[in-house]
């Protein structure tokens, strides 16, 4: 059906379908063409992420994808009903030995010289108000429930724990509010191209991908933050060199601020895997998802003492100047 599409509308004839994760592939020659799903998508948010990805091309990065215009010069298709956008990349491989830090940090550096300002996908300054308002809809769900019998395990294990995650949430915003007042900004703190969520699979498949969908504009500390948890939560237990490695691959080209840090562990502090295996669970219906959410936060929950003590020493794991960024802890967290 697809490849039909893209012989009808794009004039591309593709020689074969490829598996890329989540997004529908063809191939052409060296031609790879993601089929990516635009229902809901707003043209000024399209034509955002096109002209970032074009100058991030322009500034040397040759795996970003392009975003195609249709033959009446449309980057927005329709095809049966459904509106859709395609990109193109080279069918590159992913290199053998990735050093995914070195690589990022090239990738922020590009990103921040965006010679434009970006408006529907910024998220600069924001995490604050998102975070409240993240929270203030979990209290309102935990409160609807407070006097009634937990239907299951999973509605048990959330009204037990949700006050303790509250108290974190907390923790994280007030970690963030007394950083804007301390600590000022660099011109390395300034905006770039991140990712709506950075993971170690997010570069990694048969084809290296840089797909201008999973992008926002914000600080380079949340593709770092959401790295780390993703690798945390991976294997708790031996997580750590990874991280340690990690981070000192980006620094070698370029150095966290102390604003930096105290971000980075601000949103590490704000339990983002806890709220998604809540809100999931909620929100869809699938018996085989609630499932899942339901074994994601009975881990979660066995291992929030774990995520204490890797809290408590993050900043030495990372090897962070504490002293002479004056980065602050969390007192409760070194008890």
């Amino acid at each position: 059906m697809l490849q039909k599409m893209l012989k009808e509308i794009y004039g591309i004839s593709p020689d074969s379908e490829v598996s890329l994760g989540r997004y529908n592939g063809y191939k052409q020659k060296e031609g790879l063409y993601l089929i990516m799903d635009a229902n809901g998508a707003k043209e000024q948010e399209i034509s955002e992420l096109s002209r970032i990805a074009d100058h991030m091309q322009k500034a040397g990065d040759r795996h970003v994808s392009k975003l195609l215009t249709d033959k009446e010069g449309r980057q927005i298709c329709e095809w049966e009903g459904k509106k859709y956008c395609v990109l193109e990349n080279r069918a590159a491989p992913i290199p053998e030995k990735m050093r995914t830090g070195r690589k990022l940090a090239r990738f922020h550096a590009r990103g921040r010289l965006i010679p434009f300002k970006v408006e529907s996908l910024n998220r600069v300054g924001q995490w604050k108000q998102l975070w409240e308002m993240r929270l203030d809809q979990m209290d309102k769900v935990w409160s609807s429930k407070l006097y009634t019998e937990p239907e299951n395990d999973f509605e048990r294990m959330f009204m037990e724990s949700f006050p303790y995650y509250m108290g974190l949430t907390e923790n994280a915003i007030q970690y963030l509010a007394d950083t804007e007042i301390d600590d000022k900004p660099t011109n390395a703190d300034h905006g770039t191209v991140c990712h709506e969520r950075f993971t170690n699979t997010v570069w990694r498949g048969p084809y290296f991908i840089k797909n201008p969908f999973e992008w926002v504009f914000d600080h380079r500390s949340r593709d770092l933050a959401e790295w780390v948890r993703e690798r945390y939560f991976a294997n708790i237990q031996t997580s750590q060199p990874e991280i340690k490695n990690f981070l000192n691959e980006y620094q070698s080209l370029t150095v966290l601020t102390p604003f930096s840090w105290r971000l980075l562990y601000a949103r590490l502090l704000f339990p983002l895997h806890y709220y998604e295996a809540v809100e999931n669970y909620y929100s869809i219906p699938s018996e085989q998802t609630k499932r899942q959410q339901e074994d994601r936060l009975r881990k979660y929950l066995d291992q929030s003492g774990d995520y204490e003590r890797f809290l408590s020493h993050f900043y030495q794991i990372g090897d962070a100047p504490v002293k002479i960024g004056k980065l602050p802890p969390v007192d409760w967290l070194l008890r």
